[in-house]
């Protein structure tokens, strides 16, 4: 056991998932890799779910155990492992394995019980009809971008919804600037679908979507759109930012910042009947 309180990072996560992956892809239990590696089988349980630090050479043993040998992949986790006790950003430090194989958004998503989220530009994905994901999704794409492509896209972010429909389904609050509701992406009969869209999502109890009015002029989102991913305990919550720049997840305890954030936005905002109604307004201007 480690000899300090452990922090279930998002590292020591994303490492222990990964793991696990592979032993099940072998068909094995952990009872079986315990007899192998003679290791304690609460404790492989304990790496897999993050409660613990793994070990470097034991990701070497289990490595060598999955058969896991593309040199690149190894290296990552490998990686992973030396650094499961941080939490700061990582973007320095792993360049495009950031998108490719280290962390992923929708991962993150499918984990969190809840997200709260604030967004100045754009109505949130998770509640984006089909044609609205399809008019920001041509307007952020290259040139060059298939039509392939675009459709493999759209249905990505439509198939990422089902949280909010699943067994559990996933809460999610958000706070919307009013300029958002009012922009045209895709045109006006796609702002008004999509804004009858989101007064039907507000009868889910699990959704709640407030609107942060323009005659508010200063408030805490200024700074622009950021997630925050309320994981099952023990885990900690964990903030989101993207940009230009790239993408940056943050940890106990910089989320904190976004937490207190969030609070101070969502008492600012129009409550949920008063967005409700001027969702309603807007989209019969539109009709």
């Amino acid at each position: 056991m480690p000899h300090k309180p452990f922090i279930r990072t998002l590292r020591a996560q994303w490492l222990g998932q990964q793991l696990r992956a592979l032993r099940e892809e072998r068909g094995m239990t952990l009872k079986l890799v315990s007899e192998h590696l003679q290791r304690d089988m609460s404790a492989l349980g304990r790496y897999e779910r993050a409660d613990w630090p793994i070990r470097k050479g034991d990701v070497v043993a289990l490595l060598d155990l999955y058969g896991f040998h593309h040199a690149a992949e190894r290296a990552r986790l490998l990686a992973l492992a030396e650094d499961v006790w941080r939490t700061d950003r990582w973007d320095e430090d792993y360049g495009d394995v950031v998108d490719s194989s280290f962390i992923e958004y929708p991962w993150l998503e499918g984990r969190a019980d809840k997200v709260c989220c604030f967004h100045m530009t754009l109505v949130p994905g998770l509640l984006q009809t089909r044609a609205y994901a399809e008019a920001v999704i041509r307007n952020a794409a290259e040139q060059e971008v298939s039509e392939s492509t675009i459709n493999r896209w759209v249905e990505l972010r439509l198939s990422r919804q089902e949280v909010l429909s699943k067994e559990r389904p996933l809460t999610i609050h958000t706070v919307i600037d009013e300029s958002v509701v009012r922009r045209r992406a895709g045109g006006a009969h796609v702002l008004r679908d999509q804004l009858a869209h989101l007064v039907k999502l507000q009868a889910l109890p699990q959704v709640r979507i407030q609107i942060m009015p323009s005659s508010v002029a200063l408030h805490q989102g200024l700074d622009g759109t950021f997630w925050i991913f309320h994981l099952p305990e023990p885990y900690p919550a964990v903030a989101y930012v993207e940009s230009l720049g790239g993408r940056l997840y943050m940890e106990s305890p910089k989320a904190e910042r976004f937490l207190r954030a969030y609070d101070r936005l969502s008492k600012s905002a129009l409550s949920k009947d008063e967005s409700t109604a001027l969702m309603g307004a807007i989209a019969e201007e539109l009709a």
